[in-house]
């Protein structure tokens, strides 16, 4: 690696193919680093380069399984070890969020845990995309960064689909923030599918607040896990008269059953950021990249130049 490179970038395993993207916007190699594993499921990492006195960018979603985020704690332990001069944590999806406060009695919250076990490894910095809650952002006593996939969702939108006939929804009263922001920046009108739940994944009633009859519906959701919520959210808005339905959401998580769901679904189309690697087949899923994004707020970081020009929405 070039040693007028004024920092250093480099990836856990799942999060690779992203990595290599916003290495290549950024004009620099990916750097070496090593991951051995042991038998018992265990595994090290150790840079193959030195890092002494750089800036260090990890970068690592940590989706499920739990072995992406342990992944992303020993690459900080270990850079710290090692005399970086400072490690700023690229999570394009921070995980754990949708535990983000005390809803019912006897629970932990562990978007704050994993804040406190990100801050206490190390970080000094954590860039991210689209949290689960904004105020996840507080939980952190360092900076946070925190980007917004609607970039390129709207740039998708304003040269694919026709504004005139489209409808901005949300799956739930809790994506109300973020589908109205879609809303007012197009121009365009807005409706609510209010669910409730018996338990976690499950939607037991669905019923839309809003008109839908003879438009084109885009669905906007942060994740989509089981794609339940937004599956049945699509169905429920045809049978309510919609000609079309479309999702846009930041995160694939796309736990079994969800590919299944959607090749069956009423949906038109969904869109994916590659915050998460989508590595199964399904004719109706599309991916937007989002390692430009990442790309250009990496550079500002490293010349202290303000992001916020990167807001679209929020």
């Amino acid at each position: 690696m070039s040693a007028q490179t004024p920092f250093l970038v480099f990836s856990g395993t799942k999060s690779h193919p992203l990595a290599e993207q916003i290495c290549q916007d950024l004009g620099c190699p990916l750097g070496q680093m090593n991951i051995q594993h042991y038998a018992d499921g265990e595994f090290s990492v150790s840079y193959e380069e030195s890092i002494r006195g750089r800036d260090v960018f990890l970068i690592q979603s940590t989706f499920p399984n739990s072995d992406n985020l342990m992944e992303l704690l020993l690459m900080i332990d270990a850079a710290k070890r090692a005399s970086a001069h400072s490690i700023i944590a690229v999570v394009p999806y921070f995980g754990w969020a949708r535990q983000d406060r005390k809803d019912k009695p006897r629970v932990s919250i562990a978007a704050k845990l994993i804040a406190d076990m990100l801050g206490t490894a190390g970080i000094n910095r954590l860039i991210t995309m689209d949290l689960h809650a904004d105020q996840i952002q507080g939980f952190f006593n360092v900076p946070v960064d925190h980007l917004y996939a609607s970039s390129v969702f709207l740039d998708y939108i304003k040269h694919h689909l026709t504004l005139d006939n489209l409808v901005m929804a949300t799956p739930d009263v809790g994506g109300t923030k973020r589908a109205s922001s879609y809303s007012k920046y197009l121009g365009i009108p807005m409706v609510i599918c209010h669910k409730s739940r018996l338990r976690a994944n499950e939607v037991a009633e669905m019923r839309i607040i809003g008109d839908v009859k003879g438009k084109d519906v885009l669905l906007v959701d942060d994740i989509v896990d089981t794609a339940g919520t937004i599956t049945k959210a699509a169905d429920l808005m045809l049978e309510n008269g919609a000609r079309s339905v479309r999702a846009i959401a930041s995160h694939a998580v796309m736990s079994d059953p969800a590919t299944e769901r959607v090749c069956q679904s009423a949906l038109k189309e969904i869109l994916f950021t590659d915050s998460i690697p989508y590595e199964k087949e399904c004719d109706k899923v599309k991916i937007l990249s989002v390692a430009q994004m990442f790309a250009e707020a990496i550079r500002r970081v490293c010349h202290d130049e303000s992001i916020s020009s990167l807001y679209v929405i929020k």
